[in-house]
């Protein structure tokens, strides 16, 4: 018996293989699109439930914008042209178990760090400017915990936090440098210490051993790793290191986030899912922000707007301050510096730090470009011939400055 080719014994004596009927092939593809189906409705479902859970995570600080609602006519104008301004907070509360470790729930909170920090419109820099929790300034009546309304006062900036919460420092923020604050977000040690866990330790170097038992705190001199709990330490303590001050504390929080910046672009978290979630996780599950902020989305468009910018283009310094006059436990700012400097933030205009030089590391900061032409030189005034004015040198540091060396 041959077949329509010729081939004896059909098409098996020729080495091939029947075709399947064609039900059969039929079949076969349905199946093969029913899986690829549940397979693409699995992987949807699996990201629905992460990021609803992401999502779920955010604390929505709903009483703050019902505040400052209240205050929204004596509150500075947006900022124009897309530049942000969003005040990080680090609360001392020791309230959640977490917290609790680190002494007696009393009920209040103050913030133990706070920071300035400005986007610009074409967002290829940023800057983070320090506030000094010992910095005596105008507190203005605030809305209290229990309902009562403090008096406006001249008081220690951290007390406003402690009085009236986010809303209460972001007013006095505001009335301080005249720049309007778009966004907010706190954090607490247990938060901090999750974050920091979640991008496997941030690096460090020491010049010296560190020892701090309040801040329970044991570090050798070198280079090292921190993680949760030593990390918090390395940016908490004060008084058993260094001359006991706020501002070596304030240094050593900029030397540590310009080490977490470098360390998140470095190691491409953001870009790489298995080490993104669990950032996105502990930070979600961490931080308390005003409802722009409280969505995963929100926060998506923030960390998009920032991740490419250069690391020597992130900038920390703190403001311009002084002992106070009255009390030389307290900070004062300088003038007409630090105006110089909210002048600058608040009309989107570039400014740069330098490192302080050795025999000026125990004086206060200032800027110095204005005075004596120091800095690099901006562009002129669009449609003007006139010599371009230099750009504000202020004493501070980069995260591209941020490695052991």
């Amino acid at each position: 018996m041959t077949d329509s080719a010729g081939i004896p014994g059909g098409p098996e004596a020729a080495g091939g293989s029947p075709k399947p009927p064609r039900g059969r092939r039929r079949r076969l593809l349905r199946w093969i699109a029913l899986g690829l189906a549940l397979l693409v409705l699995c992987g949807a479902a699996v990201g629905w439930w992460i990021y609803r859970k992401l999502d779920g995570n955010i604390t929505e600080d709903t009483s703050a914008a019902a505040e400052l609602e209240r205050y929204e006519r004596e509150r500075p104008t947006h900022a124009v042209g897309g530049s942000q301004n969003i005040l990080l907070i680090g609360s001392d509360s020791r309230s959640g178990k977490e917290n609790a470790r680190y002494g007696q729930d009393r009920g209040t909170e103050r913030s133990d760090t706070t920071i300035l920090l400005h986007l610009p419109a074409d967002r290829r820099s940023a800057t983070a400017v320090s506030i000094p929790r010992d910095l005596m300034t105008p507190i203005p009546a605030c809305l209290t915990a229990d309902g009562s309304r403090t008096a406006e006062r001249l008081a220690q900036f951290n007390w406003a936090y402690q009085w009236g919460g986010a809303a209460c420092t972001i007013r006095t923020v505001e009335k301080l440098t005249g720049i309007r604050i778009d966004h907010h977000m706190v954090v607490d040690f247990g938060g901090f210490k999750k974050m920091v866990d979640a991008v496997g330790g941030v690096e460090i170097c020491l010049k010296e051993p560190m020892k701090d038992s309040e801040a329970k705190l044991k570090l050798p001199a070198g280079r090292q790793t921190l993680h949760g709990e030593q990390a918090l330490g390395f940016v908490r303590a004060r008084y058993s290191l260094g001359n006991g001050s706020d501002t070596e504390r304030m240094e050593r929080q900029q030397q540590f986030l310009g080490s977490l910046v470098k360390k998140v672009q470095s190691n491409g978290v953001l870009l790489n899912p298995g080490r993104l979630y669990p950032l996105l996780d502990a930070a979600t599950s961490s931080v308390t922000t005003d409802p722009g902020l409280a969505s995963l989305r929100g926060l998506y468009e923030l960390v998009r707007g920032v991740r490419d910018i250069p690391a020597e283009q992130v900038k920390f310094l703190t403001v311009p301050r002084r002992p106070y006059a009255a009390d030389p436990n307290r900070d004062e700012l300088v003038q007409p510096e630090a105006a110089q400097l909210f002048e600058r933030l608040r009309t989107d205009k570039p400014l740069t730090v330098t490192p302080p030089s050795p025999e000026a590391a125990e004086t206060e900061q200032a800027p110095r470009g204005d005075r004596a032409g120091e800095g690099e030189p901006s562009g002129p005034p669009e449609g003007t011939g006139t010599t371009p004015l230099p750009v504000p040198t202020f004493t501070g540091t980069t995260a591209g400055t941020a490695d052991c060396r």
